[in-house]
């Protein structure tokens, strides 16, 4: 077996050290807060259950109609 060379001159870009994060409470906030935003904005959508169509375009059509139901 032959020994490995080694270039001491190169960079491995290695970054030793802890990664600075969100604390958890303050993430959950956050998340909470978008949720919130998105469903004042969307609001309930379409009726829940199992809807049937011929094309993506019907489909579309629906969702539409009531998303602007909704407002």
């Amino acid at each position: 077996m032959e020994n490995p060379t080694v270039n001491f001159e190169e960079k491995i870009g290695k970054t030793v050290g802890r990664r600075q994060t969100l604390e958890v409470g303050t993430a959950s906030a956050h998340l909470q807060q978008t949720g919130a935003q998105l469903f004042a904005k969307w609001g309930k959508g379409m009726p829940k259950g199992v809807y049937r169509y011929q094309s993506h375009e019907e489909a579309e059509r629906d969702l539409i109609r009531n998303y602007v139901r909704e407002t």
